[in-house]
């Protein structure tokens, strides 16, 4: 199972323990399957190599995608926190951006993570080659925050409990802000590789992911990593 330093879906704490909302519940219900997760860290790209390849069995907060589909079976959805534009303030008063789009225009400059899944209107637009000509690619969406803080890029597409959670640890929640330009409206789910992983798993854990909602141990687990007042897109909290 994949992780990487994600908070709050997934982190180690103080002492040294993986754990964040993903890692707690996908564990949950792996315990009841008597079955046990080996964490394997990797970013982002590498993982959904990984997942493709057969050598990563599970892949946790994932964006189900017509590409996807072709090397993983989904899990039911477990969050639903949209991807959204942050920007600086000081690149909002700049740049009036009202839809993603206004940037062809602009002298925007956008950051972006590798092979992360932004939604249908973001496939759209990297159809363009005006559009991709804005693009600042990143590995690590905590360099981006630093980018943005510098005027090195003009804005940020990011999950928006991420976000909001990783600018206030940064102390830039009030430098850079979280925008109305919201990129993807689909649930995140956990992918699990067709090389490795059974349909009939797949099923086994929807069962006992589901049992999780109805004994409200779901909403337990989200709100010790994201309390609806973090997010209150957040599956479970609307």
């Amino acid at each position: 199972m994949r992780w990487n330093y994600d908070p709050p879906y997934s982190l180690r704490d103080e002492h040294g323990k993986i754990t964040g909302f993903y890692i707690d519940l996908v564990q949950e219900v792996l315990t009841k399957m008597n079955c046990k997760a080996k964490f394997v860290e990797l970013p982002w790209a590498r993982a959904l190599a990984e997942l493709e390849a057969g050598r990563l069995d599970i892949l946790p907060g994932t964006l189900q995608t017509a590409e996807r589909h072709r090397f993983a079976e989904f899990s039911e959805p477990i969050n639903h926190s949209p991807n959204v534009l942050f920007m600086k303030k000081t690149a909002i008063s700049k740049f009036n951006v009202k839809h993603l789009n206004d940037i062809l225009s602009m002298n925007f400059r956008l950051g972006i993570q590798v092979n992360v899944a932004y939604g249908a209107e973001f496939d759209k637009l990297m159809k363009k080659p005006a559009f991709l000509k804005k693009l600042t690619p990143l590995y690590q969406r905590n360099s981006g925050w630093k980018m943005a803080n510098i005027d090195r890029i003009d804005g940020l597409i990011a999950d928006e409990a991420t976000g909001l959670m990783e600018l206030k640890a940064l102390g830039l929640e009030q430098i850079i802000v979280k925008t109305t330009i919201s990129l993807s409206s689909g649930p995140s789910l956990v992918a699990f590789s067709k090389q490795s992983i059974s349909k009939d798993f797949v099923q086994q854990f929807n069962q006992q992911l589901q049992t999780l909602i109805r004994n409200r141990d779901f909403e337990r687990i989200r709100e010790r990593h994201i309390p609806c007042a973090i997010s209150q897109q957040t599956l479970g909290c609307k």
